[in-house]
């Protein structure tokens, strides 16, 4: 048996009770693109119940009979970004939330960093990173330099040009950045953001890597390996949990490379658990204010998921969920303090379940345990005996 999680980067559905305390009053992910671009062409999704979830999209994609069950959870940690989300999901609350240098990194901070990098940086504020390599681009290629930026999130970025500084060179300098970052200058995550000049206009690579923070104590992913069972990280899974929990993990370039290496893994022989995040939706059109690309990418993932579902056999569970918001036509560029979905499906699923609104993203994890016949988690709440199968 295979239980397979699909992230969808950032697809939240609504404002949280408390989205104004994170000044997020209003933000609805996928209720705005809906409104920007169009009511979506995404029958596979709501044939899932997608469009069933309480609230979601102001009811425009609910239909009568489901195949699968759905609901929404609320987030009990403190934050709205890509670490505290997954690893909610597998167990883990973040109760302080990890700090974020909206200033800038300190002078104090920087200046061993350099020292131990041997070179100068530029930049060292919060920024977009599209927009950044445009401002810094000609002087960090003319200099050397490597760009620092941040943003509302707990990370601290590095772009190069690596027809300036090799991409090896570029890992380097970010693990120098991962073991400093500690103490007194915690950071969630460093993340190498590595460019090249195609025609005359600057463009982001698929190199990115991330350094995260190592989890604070075994997840659910630590559990299903220690079992005996496979833990599959497709995307940038493992460097959000820091490789801790996984069996095997594939680099993505895009949402669709991410499809095709899901649907091999699900025809893979193992047991265990396939884990994907699908970034673009929250990289390519959440941080950069794009609901029409947003939509059509929706649209594009929802072509695929009868390949998915073929990809299965009869005894497999399917799940569709996000890790946080990223409302497109929200202020400034970062993240949304919003619900996510939950959508399952199985082909032995008889009977389609409204699950409510859950109050943890842990609840996942802990579905996902028990599906796998693991120890359950301290926290989370299973609701695989509430679905029908």
């Amino acid at each position: 048996m295979k239980v397979t999680l699909i992230v969808l980067d950032s697809l939240g559905i609504g404002e949280l009770p408390d989205a104004e305390e994170f000044g997020d009053k209003g933000a609805d992910t996928l209720g705005h693109i809906t409104d920007k671009y169009r009511i979506m062409d995404i029958p596979n999704m709501k044939k899932l119940g997608y469009g069933n979830i309480d609230g979601a999209a102001n009811g425009e994609y609910i239909i009568e009979n489901p195949i699968g069950s759905f609901g929404k959870l609320k987030e009990a940690s403190q934050g709205k970004d890509t670490i505290t989300g997954h690893w909610e999901m597998a167990g883990i609350v973040t109760e302080i939330p990890f700090k974020t240098y909206p200033d800038g990194f300190p002078k104090k901070f920087m200046d061993k960093f350099e020292e131990a990098i041997g070179v100068q940086t530029i930049g060292n504020y919060a920024a977009s990173g599209t927009v950044i390599i445009d401002e810094l681009g000609p002087e960090h290629e003319k200099t050397g330099k490597p760009i620092v930026y941040t943003s509302s999130d707990s990370v601290l970025q590095i772009a190069v040009n690596t027809d300036v500084i090799s991409l090896k060179r570029l890992y380097e300098i970010c693990s120098i950045a991962r073991e400093m970052l500690v103490g007194e200058f915690a950071c969630g995550r460093v993340i190498a953001r590595p460019y090249i000049t195609v025609d005359g206009k600057r463009e982001r690579t698929p190199d990115r890597h991330d350094y995260a923070v190592i989890p604070p104590k075994d997840t659910v992913l630590d559990d299903i390996k220690n079992s005996g069972k496979t833990v599959y990280g497709v995307g940038k899974i493992s460097d959000i949990f820091n490789g801790m929990g996984i069996s095997e993990s594939v680099h993505t370039i895009s949402n669709m490379d991410g499809v095709d290496k899901t649907i091999e893994a699900m025809k893979m022989d193992f047991e265990g658990f396939i884990f994907t995040n699908l970034v673009d939706f929250d990289s390519k059109y959440g941080h950069r204010r794009d609901p029409v690309g947003y939509g059509k990418a929706i649209e594009e993932f929802d072509k695929r998921l009868p390949e998915i579902i073929d990809a299965m056999e009869d005894r497999d569970v399917l799940m569709l969920t996000a890790d946080h918001g990223n409302d497109p036509t929200a202020h400034g560029t970062d993240h949304t303090r919003e619900y996510i979905p939950i959508v399952v499906y199985s082909k032995k699923m008889k009977v389609s379940i409204n699950l409510g609104t859950r109050s943890t993203f842990a609840d996942i994890g802990a579905t996902v345990s028990d599906f796998l016949r693991v120890e359950l988690p301290d926290y989370g709440e299973s609701f695989k005996d509430l679905l029908v199968l």
